[in-house]
């Protein structure tokens, strides 16, 4: 792991007041959780699960053919479907169409996928401005963060946070009274909106036969980024395809619920092609644009596919062990958590951060509370495998290779590895010579000990063995 990473994720675990951010917030969306998927509040949720799991595995599997049919009910309707390969080309083309059009000011609703491709730095430096227009969304803009969580950007961000940095970045009274604080927001994101000339969005889903783009939000800012702009665009991964409408009313009862603990998130848009002649409200342009970034290479492997299946609610994050002790930041792409640990090295390529998939307790709650049914321990346990491979094509595994073979020669030979428990025993710390155990570190500084060590205690080893132990039992077991 790099040491960024490392003292990122120290800095995280010992600060008391973001420990305890991040366990209030993921806890209240966990406690939401349970209330709305019990037996007892929807029965069929389970069932739910399956079908969902069962129409993502349908789409990714005829991804082809549902492609071509929602580009075809999307163009028949006065709309246009661009298909990017990566981050430059989709970060490309919004700025090409912007400057063709002479839009100098673009807002944003709330999509990890634009965060993905980091479309504001990328517009900035052409000279257009992209503002945020969530909530949580805009207070990590001004502070130049990326977000800390799927749903909840800025769980991190206590109301005196959010105090400092809109005093800082919009002048002002210092103001900490969270709904004072909305409508300082309110009244600068206002004024973006009826000056922008082009508004994009992300996409929850995109309904292949009739080519309706869905966005589900809590706050409203989407609808008004998709309607109030001359120009709509929509920024989706090839895998936010469904099939039909009737597929929707099974993601729509899982997703929010899994989320936020709602039974329906407040806004349910179905946004489609440019307003018609007799219609006042809406884009006069809307384009489609589908990223691949990764996600077809993905799509080619049988066994990995699954990971698009993903429809980004985040409670594997919030029920995370891991997640909920070091946090969004610690993870080194947009997407954290266990669903991150398994898409950033299949997206990015396992070579840039082979660190990810260790990642994880293997406790199986991430894929416990999966809407969709992602196996992600299957898939973390797959990736180790191939860092593993990896590194020993590197040669970066000899030692441990040689290791492990020394310690199944022993473990084949127990009275080789009785007595090399013995030699072990004998140079252990001993807890009477406390001043060794402080040089243990010092002598062993680099390498795995001193990995081991870096985070544990290494405890005083027993009097006896095991072996010693249980021999002595059944004698006494033999002369009682």
């Amino acid at each position: 792991m790099p040491d960024a990473y490392k003292q990122q994720i120290k800095d995280t675990v010992g600060d008391p007041r973001l420990q305890i951010a991040i366990y209030n917030n993921t806890g209240r969306l966990v406690e939401n959780r349970k209330s709305v998927v019990s037996t007892e509040a929807l029965p069929g949720y389970q069932g739910l699960r399956d079908q969902g799991h069962a129409i993502k595995k349908h789409t990714l599997d005829h991804l082809d053919h549902y492609l071509e049919l929602a580009e075809k009910n999307i163009t028949a309707r006065g709309g246009k479907v661009v298909y990017a390969r990566d981050s430059a080309e989709a970060c490309e083309w919004i700025a090409q169409l912007a400057e063709k059009r002479g839009v100098k000011l673009l807002v944003k609703s709330k999509s990890m996928t634009t965060e993905e491709i980091e479309l504001n730095h990328a517009l900035e430096k052409r000279g257009v401005e992209a503002v945020e227009t969530d909530l949580g969304e805009y207070i990590l803009q001004l502070n130049d963060e990326k977000p800390y969580h799927i749903i909840a950007p800025a769980l991190h961000k206590t109301r005196f946070d959010v105090a400092d940095i809109f005093e800082r970045k919009l002048g002002g009274a210092r103001e900490v009274v969270p709904e004072k604080q909305t409508q300082i927001a309110r009244r600068v994101l206002r004024e973006k909106f009826l000056a922008a000339g082009i508004g994009v969005t992300g996409a929850n889903f995109v309904v292949a036969d009739s080519g309706a783009v869905v966005v589900v939000e809590n706050e409203g800012n989407a609808r008004i980024t998709s309607s109030a702009p001359k120009i709509h665009i929509a920024v989706a991964g090839l895998e936010k395809l469904i099939p039909r409408a009737q597929d929707l009313a099974v993601f729509l009862k899982l997703l929010a619920r899994s989320a936020t603990g709602q039974p329906l998130s407040v806004y349910t848009s179905f946004l489609s092609p440019p307003k018609r002649s007799n219609e006042q409200d809406g884009p006069e342009e809307f384009y489609l644009l589908f990223l691949d970034n990764g996600r077809t290479r993905l799509l080619a492997d049988e066994g990995k596919r699954e990971s698009l299946y993903c429809i980004r609610c985040g409670a594997c994050l919030n029920h995370c062990p891991v997640y909920r002790k070091i946090g969004g930041h610690s993870y080194p792409w947009v997407y954290s958590g266990p669903i991150g640990a398994i898409i950033t090295p299949q997206f990015m390529g396992l070579a840039k951060d082979p660190w990810l998939p260790y990642a994880s307790s293997l406790c199986g709650a991430c894929a416990e509370v999966c809407p969709v049914k992602i196996d992600i321990p299957k898939h973390l346990l797959t990736l180790r495998h191939e860092v593993t491979e990896m590194r020993t094509r590197e040669g970066q595994n000899r030692l441990e290779k040689l290791a492990f073979r020394l310690w199944s020669y022993a473990m084949r030979h127990p009275r080789l590895y009785e007595s090399l428990g013995k030699l072990a025993a004998g140079a252990a710390p001993n807890p009477a010579n406390e001043a060794w155990i402080k040089k243990l570190p010092s002598l062993l500084h680099r390498g795995p000990v001193a990995a081991w060590l870096s985070e544990r205690d290494l405890p005083p080893s027993p009097a006896k063995s095991f072996r010693e132990q249980w021999r002595e039992r059944q004698e006494r077991r033999h002369n009682a």
